[in-house]
């Protein structure tokens, strides 16, 4: 397939573009946040020179939809669609936990034929975002929603391991102690692992339906809250 795939929802800005077989790609991995909105569309177009391919021989654009930076997530989504309307191409958003998960599958346990993951990534705020994973006969399937938690309250039913970006900051917090903790962000080789199986079950869109998965709806704590905040300690 030939598929190009973009996340941009941490502080990591990752591009790959994939041309024929799964080996034959073409990626990046760097700086993100502030820098996202300068740096993407040209690595873009660097990839796919070097990958000889034009927007419109894409199969689709993939793009990490969040949860994850209100900013990142409204730039990856915008930029999906832009290309996908010039291109006249469809554009596949990917949950960016489940990403987590597979990037922390091929990682840790690329052999494993059955493996629960509980997904993690900074929030900010002092909140992780967190859902459930269960890998199972070669593909994926959630068993938690989507939701906003403080580290003390990350529990899951029996899981394999955690994965994610948070246990540098948060780790000495999570109640979750005996399983295996495996550091892992979102990569655009993983979105293009998880692609072709999203596609041949029909989760690609029109570009004018692609949107943001956005789990907060507030972006950063007014004055009484982190007044609040401090109190408490």
């Amino acid at each position: 397939m030939k598929l190009l795939a973009f996340d941009t929802s941490t502080e990591i800005m990752s591009v790959a573009v994939q041309c024929g077989p799964p080996d034959a790609l073409w990626q990046h991995n760097g700086p993100g946040g502030a820098q996202t909105s300068t740096h993407l569309i040209p690595t873009i177009e660097r990839l796919m020179r070097e990958a000889r391919l034009n927007y419109a021989e894409l199969d689709a654009i993939v793009f990490g939809r969040g949860p994850g930076s209100f900013t990142g997530l409204r730039t990856a989504c915008s930029v999906a669609q832009g290309l996908a309307f010039g291109a006249d191409v469809k554009v596949l958003p990917i949950d960016t936990l489940l990403c987590v998960v597979e990037v922390a599958r091929l990682q840790f346990a690329p052999q494993r034929e059955n493996w629960q993951v509980l997904a993690l990534l900074d929030a900010r705020m002092d909140e992780l975002y967190a859902a459930g994973y269960a890998f199972e006969r070669g593909t994926w399937r959630q068993v938690s929603d989507h939701c906003l938690l403080r580290p003390e309250d990350a529990h899951a039913e029996p899981i394999d391991a955690l994965a994610g970006n948070v246990f540098a900051t948060y780790g000495a917090r999570l109640p979750i102690s005996a399983v295996p903790r495996i550091e892992a962000r979102p990569e655009a080789a993983a979105l293009l692992r998880l692609a072709p199986a999203l596609l041949a079950a029909g989760a690609a869109l029109p570009a004018d339906q692609a949107l943001p998965l956005y789990i907060r709806d507030q972006v950063a704590q007014t004055t009484l809250q982190r007044a609040a905040q401090k109190a408490a300690l």
